[in-house]
């Protein structure tokens, strides 16, 4: 999920070595906050509102350590502590299936640039009213990408991650809901996911409509009711609320920008932004069809032009006062994605004082959160909730 983010500067410096202090410490932690405990004595059939607060969701696994939307990314948030595993950025193949990459657009997320056999599928298209060039999923079979691997998608910031490039494959989201299966088997506790369906008004323009292959999915899974551990997130509104009567999954509306609007707002004429969205009329009108939202960030506090943080709005209170969940994206650890106050150094994949921006976020009372470096989190949460 999430906008383009600003890939910063390329620079070889050494990465704190606070990955391993935080899986020392997760456990400890997690045993030691009251308000996580519970993730330890869940329920399979409990819902989402048995999930520990605030949640700690993996944003496409553990994507601050390891290329994204891989089985190694989700295997090791679940290892760091997460709650939730963002498992599938859901887009399809041109043979129907529905595989897990963060934009249908593949070149910045897979090695398809160094596959000869590939080189004359590179085009471009116009991806929700963009231009885009490169490769995209729905121009390959599933058999086609199964021989592509997945690389980190902005080692600028993670050079680190580049290690694991080529690793491992692209995953089928059937493959993640039998991984879910297992994982909760090993486990000894109900593993949650938290797919999303990218673009569905341009798929559904193309044949391929989402929607119906997730439920299909879900339904074939027995994992459509609704205390499924699996909640179904997408930037258009209409996607979700095609969705709400398909499957009786939990479900969430993405927001992005206040002053941009949805792209199946603008296929269709609705002239609404999201800054119609998050008034209480529109979060009425969302709490119709679905139990969450998932605003950036930006939405729950403000920055000023220097990028620092402003006064809170009124969007937690807002949209708890319509009964809806608010999970927001995302929490990164280095330096460019974290307000100027809280940057250490200048180096564009040097860790910041990331703790302390948690600790302002869950003070507006989110009930969550997605964060590529789920260890942190956890650790951040920890500190929140014993005070």
């Amino acid at each position: 999920m999430g906008a383009q983010e600003s890939n910063g500067q390329e620079r070889g410096t050494a990465r704190r070595t606070l990955l391993g202090a935080a899986v020392l410490g997760a456990g400890g932690a997690v045993l030691g906050a009251p308000g996580v405990a519970r993730a330890d004595t869940q329920k399979s059939g409990g819902g989402y509102q048995s999930l520990p607060k605030p949640t700690i969701i993996g944003h496409r696994g553990a994507s601050g350590y390891r290329p994204e939307h891989t089985f190694g990314s989700y295997q090791l948030a679940l290892d760091l502590g997460a709650d939730v595993v963002e498992a599938g950025d859901l887009v399809p193949t041109k043979d129907g299936h529905l595989v897990c990459r963060h934009e249908p657009e593949i070149g910045g997320t897979t090695d398809v640039a160094d596959h000869p056999e590939f080189a004359s599928r590179k085009t471009t298209k116009s991806l929700d009213g963009v231009a885009t060039t490169g490769w995209f999923t729905e121009d390959f079979t599933l058999a086609e990408l199964k021989t592509l691997r997945a690389i980190e998608r902005i080692p600028a910031n993670r050079p680190h991650n580049t290690l694991y490039n080529g690793r491992w494959e692209i995953p089928t989201f059937e493959e993640v809901l039998k991984w879910q299966d297992e994982q909760t088997r090993k486990r000894g506790k109900q593993v949650w996911i938290y797919p999303e369906l990218k673009h569905p008004t341009y798929f559904r323009a193309l044949g391929l409509g989402t929607e119906e292959k997730l439920a299909k999915a879900l339904r074939k899974a027995g994992k459509d009711k609704k205390n499924s551990p699996v909640i179904i997130q997408s930037f258009e509104p209409t996607s979700i609320q095609r969705m709400n009567k398909l499957v009786g999954n939990p479900l969430a509306v993405l927001l992005s920008a206040a002053n941009t609007r949805p792209w199946d707002f603008v296929a269709t004429g609705d002239p609404r932004t999201v800054a119609d969205l998050v008034t209480p009329k529109g979060l009425k009108e969302i709490a119709s069809y679905a139990q969450g939202i998932g605003p950036t960030l930006d939405l729950i506090i403000p920055k000023d032009a220097s990028g620092n943080f402003t006064t809170p709005t009124t969007l937690v209170k807002d949209a708890h006062a319509q009964g809806l969940i608010l999970h927001p994206y995302t929490m990164r650890n280095e330096n460019p994605f974290l307000p100027p106050a809280y940057r250490k150094g200048t180096d564009a994949d040097a860790y910041g004082d990331v703790f302390g921006v948690f600790k302002v976020y869950f003070a507006t009372g989110i009930d969550g959160v997605f964060t590529d470096n789920a260890d942190t989190g956890v650790l951040a949460r920890a500190d929140f909730v014993n005070g």
